[in-house]
Parts: structure tokens; C-alpha cells; sequence
């Protein structure tokens, strides 16, 4: 099963030392042969928001005030259980102001992302 853990934080700076401990666990996710994939994101201000009404896209720019939460980046992982998969999360070295919303993959036949 694979599942992807959502980095979600209010603001945009994190507390010193989680940068490093964050490098670990990563290593750690490796280590078990569970990490399919993980990427840290840019801040909301360097990205655009595309909505849509009446077949018509809107292009908004992103300025986030710092209460926001956003998301702030990924794990892709390949476990066993949803259990297993919030274990993992549990063990992430999150900083206060950080969340991990835990969500399985949904399974398509006939993709090229197949895991």
C-alpha cells in the first residue's frame, strides 16, 4: 500500500534543528526500504493558485500572511497498513507549528504509476 505523508505547516519558517532531524528520519525511511519518494516545496508566495468557474481557469497569486497552513512538502512511502504508515509518521521530527496529514494512495489499473 502506498500512502503520502503531507508536510503541513502554519507559516513559513520552522524551528532551528529540525532541518537535520528531518535528514535523519529520511535516512531512516531509506534505511527500511519504505521511501518511494519525498520533496520539500516552496513557499505559496512563488507559486500561483488555479481555480476554475464556468469552464474558465483563474490564476491567483499565492501571498500567504504566515498564519496559513500550507502544504510544505511530501513523503511517498510503501507499507504494509495504514497503521504502519502513521507509525511513521509518529516518528517524524516535526516542529511545532507542522502537521502530517496521512493519506493511502488510491490504486488505479492500467496506469503508469503503479505501487
Amino acid at each position: 500500500m502506498r500512502f503520502m505523508m503531507l508536510l503541513i505547516r502554519k507559516g513559513h519558517e520552522t524551528e532551528a534543528g529540525t532541518a537535520a532531524r528531518k535528514m535523519e528520519y529520511n535516512k531512516s525511511l531509506q534505511k527500511a526500504g519504505v521511501l518511494l519518494g519525498l520533496d520539500e516545496l516552496s513557499p505559496p508566495s512563488k507559486g500561483a493558485r488555479v481555480s476554475y468557474a464556468d469552464g474558465t481557469a483563474n490564476v491567483t497569486e499565492r501571498l500567504v500572511d504566515g498564519t496559513t497552513e500550507t502544504i510544505a512538502g511530501y513523503w511517498i512511502i510503501q507499507v504494509r497498513s495504514r497503521e504502519e504508515a502513521v507509525e511513521w509518521a509518529r516518528r517524524a521530527p516535526m516542529a511545532n507549528n507542522e502537521i502530517i496529514d496521512v493519506r493511502q494512495m488510491e490504486e488505479y489499473p492500467n496506469t503508469a504509476a503503479k505501487g
